[in-house]
């Protein structure tokens, strides 16, 4: 594995600072409240694509030589890096295919094929989906760009710890869902360089957690996969991983497992208090400090991730808790 270093997400936030907006850090009374100290929300739902996705794949292709650019580009996704691939391809004027699964809810499936990326629906998992997408960029001759397991797509998702450390240089703890392991990778990285003391949980379904399983077996595991409300939180870490694996296992000091129950509550207490219509995926910090799982000592970050789910699943999933 090549070593990255802080200077990979600062050399990130140059190529996509133009073009991709800091997000808000959002001071949550109801949560401060909750927990006994200061709790803020990273709100990566309000990029364009709705999700942290964005950064990564938009550091990645802006990386690409002119000539890789022009052959496109090709990915697998449960639906959020699609999304992010086909935006940033789209606005560089590249070709761009999506491969995803079976299991991709058919809101996000609907949505994919809007953006103008090409969609392949193929295979019952994200790592099925993953084969098909290797064949067809070997048959075609285009550019992977992968949802996680890059160091161009980890430190782009680092470019967000630079903002919290910007705006909170006194957090003392984040949380966020883990599941390929991009995201906290990234994020890790750059907290943990700077001040070893930060305390980083990643939070994962409670059937399905790949990486979680994986750390524990020592090498990436094929995890069944369940329906879920955060199903961006499902999919593999990939057979031959090389970066995410070890970066998670290094640099986060906690994996816990939620129920569906917790993460419903979650989505209902962001609707609830602030209004805000989130995926599964982006409420489990919450539903963790809700149900006490993780007890901070001090400023705490919760990088609500995404906003893509259908407003009738949402509605299902939050109206027992309102």
């Amino acid at each position: 594995m090549t070593e990255m270093t802080v200077k990979d997400v600062w050399l990130a936030r140059k190529r996509i600072q133009e073009t991709l907006p800091r997000t808000p850090l959002l001071y949550s009374f109801p949560l401060s409240k909750q927990t006994g100290v200061p709790v803020y929300l990273k709100l990566e739902q309000m990029l364009a694509t709705g999700s942290f996705k964005l950064r990564g794949a938009s550091n990645m292709i802006a990386a690409l030589s002119l000539d890789d650019q022009k052959q496109g580009v090709i990915t697998f996704s449960t639906g959020n890096h699609g999304f992010a691939v086909a935006y940033a391809a789209a606005r560089l004027g590249i070709r761009a295919v999506v491969c995803v699964s079976e299991t991709v809810p058919s809101a996000k499936i609907k949505a994919l094929q809007e953006s103008g990326a090409e969609l392949h629906v193929e295979g019952k998992s994200q790592d099925e989906a993953a084969e098909v997408c290797l064949r067809l960029q070997q048959e075609k001759g285009f550019t992977l760009i992968p949802p996680f397991d890059h160091p161009d797509i980890i430190a782009g998702q680092g470019t967000i710890a630079l903002e919290v450390l910007e705006e909170l240089p006194e957090v003392d703890t984040l949380l966020t869902g883990l599941s390929g392991g991009g995201l906290l990778s990234g994020i890790g990285l750059v907290l943990k360089e700077t001040d070893p003391a930060i305390r980083i949980v990643g939070l994962s379904v409670e059937k399905g957690a790949a990486m979680d399983d994986s750390i524990q077996a020592g090498k990436p595991v094929d995890t069944p996969e369940h329906p879920t409300h955060a199903d961006s939180l499902l999919g593999g870490i990939g057979k031959k991983n090389r970066y995410t694996l070890p970066l998670i296992t290094r640099y986060v000091d906690e994996r816990l497992r939620l129920s569906e129950e917790s993460i419903a509550r979650g989505m209902a207490f962001l609707y609830k208090h602030h209004r805000f219509i989130v995926e599964g995926a982006a409420a489990v910090g919450v539903s963790a400090l809700l149900e006490g799982a993780v007890q901070p000592d001090g400023p705490t970050v919760v990088v609500a991730t995404g906003n893509s789910i259908d407003v009738q699943d949402h509605n299902r999933a939050v109206s027992p808790y309102l």
